[in-house]
Parts: structure tokens; sequence; C-alpha cells
């Protein structure tokens, strides 16, 4: 890793000061950046995550997507952990930390607004930040892909029936353009323009040049788009801050909770590093934008359950880079290969 990737936590944690003295003392240009807008996504942080994840998207061999059909143990893990377990664990942590633990710090409307908030984090994996984390871990770009993939078809047929069984409704109100929308800009954009970046250089020790030259892209778009939303909530941030260290338990607790035992099962599984690694990720990982947008559809703009999904980007940088860190502690201890 570069001097900069090993320092990054020490970036991130700059532009998130950096961000929230931003929307303090300029607020204009913050309302500014917040309204540039299309289906509740936000075009600039949509620009930065594209700057993200097209690195990424130049390693991706389409030749090799047929070879993720002969080892189907990672991506079973994410499968099973994403919807068979992460959206319930969330659930039960918010219920059982807003309703007991912290109930006589709390009114019961306001926990059971965060418990709505966590609720749709844990519903949404993650759709665009999963391809940092996974070039952060030497992950194969091209299973990568397809697990995002095949996560992204089934978000947009189990999202809002989890989400209404966990809330108790029998009729919600999912923003599917923003889903649709996001989708495209985090997704499908950045992949054409790998595919089109790939046939233009012809060999893959161009590609290998071409891909080493941008990949500070992915770390300056991370930052960016850091700065950028905590800008967006700095206010809110500043405003409550015991709250926020509140909702954010449950997070942390969840978050390494599932990378343990995503991790653990690709371990048992004997799934190579590289596979391994972002299946873990992806799980951990949520798909904030997604969140925040159905989280202000159903309860407001100012909402504890709004607030609970901010605080889900909050935590979520942070913690990721300390399990980008484990995992590339680990590497060795997991097969360089399919068995």
């Amino acid at each position: 890793m570069s001097t900069f990737e090993r320092l990054l936590t020490l970036w991130v944690a700059l532009a998130m000061i950096a961000g929230i003295a931003l929307g303090v003392l300029a607020p204009r240009l913050v309302q500014a950046i917040a309204g540039a807008e299309v289906a509740s996504i936000n075009l600039v942080v949509a620009v930065l995550i594209w700057a993200m994840v097209y690195p990424m998207m130049v390693s991706v061999d389409f030749g090799a997507v047929a070879g993720v059909a002969r080892q189907p143990k990672g991506l079973i893990v994410t499968l099973v952990i994403n919807w068979l377990i992460k959206p319930f664990t969330m659930a039960l942590l918010a219920v059982l930390f807003f309703d007991h633990v912290f109930a006589p710090w709390l009114a019961p409307e306001d926990a059971a607004q965060y418990t709505a908030g966590l609720i749709l984090l844990g519903a949404a994996p993650c759709t665009a930040m999963v391809f940092v984390w996974s070039q952060l871990t030497k992950g194969d770009a091209t299973y990568t892909l397809v697990q995002v993939s095949v996560n992204d078809l089934i978000m947009v047929v189990a999202f809002a029936p989890i989400v209404a069984l966990l809330l108790g409704v029998t009729d919600i109100v999912v923003p599917w353009d923003t889903l649709v929308i996001a989708t495209v800009l985090y997704v499908l954009l950045p992949l054409l323009a790998g595919l089109l970046t790939r046939r233009l250089l012809g060999n893959q020790t161009a590609i290998d040049g071409f891909s080493a030259r941008i990949k500070p892209l992915s770390m300056i778009g991370l930052v960016a788009t850091v700065a950028i939303l905590f800008g967006l909530q700095g206010e809110v941030i500043l405003a409550r801050p015991a709250v926020i260290a509140l909702i954010a338990v449950p997070i942390i607790i969840q978050s390494y909770g599932i990378f343990a035992l995503a991790y653990g099962a690709a371990y048992m599984l004997r799934v190579p590093h590289k596979i391994a690694a972002p299946c873990a990720m992806i799980g951990t990982s949520n798909f904030f934008e997604l969140a925040v947008a159905v989280a202000i559809s159903l309860f407001g703009l100012n909402s504890g359950a709004a607030l609970a999904t901010v605080v889900g980007v909050l935590v979520e940088v942070p913690v990721m880079l300390s399990l980008v860190a484990f995992a590339n502690r680990t590497r060795a201890r997991f097969p360089e290969s399919a068995a």
C-alpha cells in the first residue's frame, strides 16, 4: 500500500472534521450541494462515488465472469448473511438497545424512530462503497462485481417486504426510482466505462499500468465523499452528540458481528482471501443512500429515523477501514485459490 493508503484513516478523520466545519462556516455552499439531487440521489456525491468505483471496474475481466459459477461458496456466504441474517440481527439489536438498555434516556417515540432507521440500514446491503473496500483488500474485481449485481437484483424484490415485515406495516413506499438511478450511477455506468477503457488499452500490461495510475482516484473520491456527507449533516451531529453516540452503539456491534460471521464462514469454507474479504465487506457495509432516502420519504427529513441512517454513515467509514486493516493482516490464513 502507498503512504496515502496507509494513512487513509487519518485523511478520513480530517475529512469528517473539515466537513462539519464546512457545514457550520459555509452553509450556503452545503445547501447548494444538497440541492443537486435527482430522485433523492445527490449528484455531487454520485460523481465522487463514480470516481471511487471506476478504477475497480477497469480491473473487471468479463471473460472470467463464468468462473464465478465454479467458486459459489463466496456468493452463498454473501447472500445468506445479507438476506437471511443481517436485517434481523440489526432489528434485534435496535429493539434491545432502544427499548431496553437505553430506554431511561430516550422518549418511546424517539426510540421507535431510531429502531426504524436501523432497520432500513440493515436491509440495504452495500452497492458502491464495497468496491473501494474490495480494492483495499486486493479483492477479486470480477467476483465482487457479480456479488454486488446479484445483491442488487435481490434488493429490488426483497428490500420492501423485509422492511415492511420488520417495521410491522403492510404498505411501505420504497422510492424505486432512487434504487434504479443509484444502481445505474454507481454500478452500470462505471462498469461500461471500465469495459470501454479495457478495449481501448488493448492488452493486460497496458491495463495494469493504467489501473495503477488511476488507483488514487478511489481514495480521493472516498475522502471527498466523507467531507461532503459530514458537511450535509454537520449541524445535526453537533446539536445531538449524545443521541448520536447511543445510536452508534448497536450499529458498531452489528458491523463487527456481521463481519466476524461472514469472514469466519468464508474461512471455514476455505474461500480464497480475494473472495472472502469482499464477501464479508458487502455484508458489513450498507447502501446508505437508499436507507437515507427511504427514511426521509417515510418519516421526514428531521425524523429520528433519518438521523439514525445518517449515523450509519458516520460509523461506517472508520469501522470499515479497521476491518480492511484486519482483513489484510489475516490474508495468509486463507488459501490463495479455491480448493
